[in-house]
């Protein structure tokens, strides 16, 4: 465990007790100690962000275990910084130690925390304000206390953590589609400002990978596509949004580059087999954008990339990749954090004890959710006192750090209020934009003898079949109710039946029979692959008679496996914003506007081109 320097263990309290308290007055946090007096003391006005004077004084009296902390951000389990369920404390106290995230930030004085659905970190918007709070509550009260950056996964389409009421836009594809930069804006600041309000003020988007691979199984619609200078201007874009009035921190991903990889790096150590001059032309662009447009954070990758760097090691752990070309040949100075360190990417070539003091030797600010926060913690501290790592090369991310705190005013405003909550998260305005973003995604990839849109006269009864992945982000769901809802608040008798990603044979047969009492069926397609059942629906479906109209829920690329189709649709993701969008455009009441963002190779000769970027139909006007 850390030194008593960091603080003791302080009481969870009643555990029936949610902990949701207001913040506390101004005045209340200036009396709670020399080390909170300081640090806000620093910020000046709410416009003037402490310079770096300052900021080196901070970090002068900090002791070596404080800064060892302030380099980690951790996970935490719980709804409540000081009385989670009595689940979370017994997963909190295997996995880190501790028992609540007000005893981490005692124990470590961890510089961020980020925040999962999984950790039951995000139930509703006014918790995760009363949580945000409490964590910043829990460190500003320590010596020398100061502000939690609090981030996370919000990336808007198939990887969300803050679900319903907040404001759900669809994801980077599917924004990539919709070709407007104005709208990847609006994205990043409609995002940013409900983010802020939660008190999440580091989000780790947008992804700046280039998805020129189909076959990738981790990052595919998380891209805006396929084209690096298309993919340049949308990461831009969403920048601006995002970093808007110092509302939160955009975080660029995954350094150098994920897009052309079958490896996911969760589960396994990907290699990126692009020669420098690929590199630069494919994957270089987008991150150069968001350099230029200001990115506050960079994240890496957990990639081998040996035309950058030979040495076998992950980009994560190269110091050529990461200080040679990011910092050096890039010039950015913003904050390097890494991907999670709990990923199989970053394991593979080194023990979690090593993986920490590696990845700051090679230029990394913040060291992301170790898979356990005591042997990554106690590492770094050894190599300082070893002297593999120098205390100054810790104050260089400290300052980094405590400079990105500083820019989003967390010094000075490091609580949120519920009114703020209520002003700002998931209001009609916002959810507004969110569907009209969403109209002008859709991409209508096949549309034989113009069956599509679908007459609400001649074919009244729909039936909707298909898969039903689980909500990625917190909404409504599943895919298959969304749609028939959805076409049933437009005027159709519509019906849902889930038929999920693997029918059966009996599964398919009860969607034939269903489908003889519709006048037209809808089937929701994920991942079709040429051996998959998901196609054998659809051929079954097809031979009823019935016209079949496909919607893609996730990768456009289904569309090469079902040639015999006569409308088919991508959505991009099966998020209701989507979905519903893509509901409009099946009724006729929004015209399709998206375009392919990615090519669509043939199924039976990859090499050719099916459906080009830029390729999509309309109903006759735009």
């Amino acid at each position: 465990m850390p030194d008593s320097s960091t603080g003791s263990r302080g009481s969870t309290g009643n555990t029936g007790n949610t902990g949701n308290t207001a913040p506390p007055s101004r005045r209340t946090v200036l009396a709670a100690g020399a080390g909170v007096t300081t640090a806000l003391a620093l910020g000046g006005t709410a416009h003037a962000a402490p310079d770096d004077r300052k900021l080196r004084a901070l970090i002068a009296r900090m002791t070596l275990p404080e800064k060892v902390g302030q380099l980690f951000v951790m996970r935490v389990y719980g709804h409540s910084a000081t009385a989670p369920d009595q689940a979370d404390i017994d997963a909190n106290l295997k996995e880190i130690g501790v028992r609540t995230a007000a005893e981490l930030v005692a124990e470590y004085r961890v510089g961020g925390i980020i925040y999962f659905t999984w950790a039951h970190n995000t139930r509703d918007p006014h918790q995760m304000a009363d949580l945000s709070n409490g964590i910043q509550r829990a460190s500003l009260s320590r010596p020398r206390g100061l502000p939690v950056l609090i981030s996370t996964d919000q990336e808007h389409g198939i990887v969300c953590r803050v679900g319903e009421p907040a404001t759900l836009f669809p994801g980077a594809m599917a924004i990539g589609a919709g070709g407007s930069r104005t709208d990847a804006r609006t994205l990043g600041r409609i995002a940013g400002q409900e983010l802020r309000a939660l008190g999440i003020r580091q989000n780790y988007s947008p992804v700046a990978d280039v998805n020129v691979n189909p076959a990738n199984p981790v990052i595919g619609v998380r891209s805006f596509g396929a084209d690096p200078v298309a993919v340049a201007g949308m990461v831009a874009a969403e920048v601006a949004g995002y970093q808007r009035g110092r509302q939160v921190a955009s975080t660029a991903k995954h350094f150098p580059g994920h897009g052309d990889t079958a490896v996911d790096s969760h589960y396994g150590f990907p290699v990126i087999t692009h020669t420098r001059e690929q590199w630069e032309t494919l994957d270089a662009p987008p991150f150069r954008a968001a350099v230029r447009a200001g990115i506050d954070s960079i994240m890496t990758a957990h990639i081998m990339v040996p035309a950058l760097d030979d040495s076998g090691d992950p980009a994560t752990l190269s110091r050529p990749i990461l200080t040679g070309i990011l910092r050096e040949e890039l010039g950015y100075d913003g904050l390097v954090v890494t991907d999670s360190l709990g990923m199989e990417g970053v394991r593979t070539k080194y023990g979690d004890d090593r993986v920490p003091v590696l990845a700051l030797k090679a230029g990394v600010d913040q060291l992301l959710n170790p898979p356990s926060l005591d042997i990554a913690w106690n590492a770094v501290l050894k190599a300082v006192r070893d002297g593999e790592l120098t205390e100054a090369r810790l104050d260089e991310s400290i300052l980094r750090v405590l400079r990105l705190k500083a820019k989003l005013r967390l010094f000075d405003t490091p609580y949120v209020s519920q009114d703020g909550v209520d002003r700002n998260v998931g209001t009609p305005a916002h959810l507004a934009a969110a569907d009209r973003v969403a109209e002008r995604t859709t991409t209508l990839l096949v549309n034989e003898g113009s069956l599509l849109p679908l007459s609400r006269r001649t074919h009244p009864r729909v039936l909707v079949v298909g898969a039903d992945p689980a909500s990625p982000s917190g909404t409504t769901g599943p895919p298959t109710g969304v749609l028939a809802t959805a076409l049933g608040e437009l005027g159709f008798t519509a019906t849902a039946l889930s038929t999920g990603t693997a029918p059966s044979a009996a599964t398919v047969a009860r969607a034939v029979a269903a489908a003889g009492e519709a006048d037209a069926v809808v089937v929701g397609t994920y991942n079709v692959t040429a051996a998959s059942a998901q196609k054998v629906l659809v051929e079954q479906l097809l031979a009823t008679g019935r016209p079949v109209v496909a919607v893609a829920i996730r990768n456009p690329y289904d569309v090469a496996q079902l040639p015999a189709v006569r409308a088919v649709l991508a959505s991009y993701s099966w998020t209701d914003v989507e979905l519903r969008a893509a509901a409009r455009v099946i009724a006729g009441r929004v015209a399709p506007r998206g375009r392919l963002p990615v090519p669509v190779q043939r199924a039976d000769d990859p090499a050719e081109v099916l459906y080009p970027v830029g390729h999509g139909l309309t109903y006759g006007h735009r």
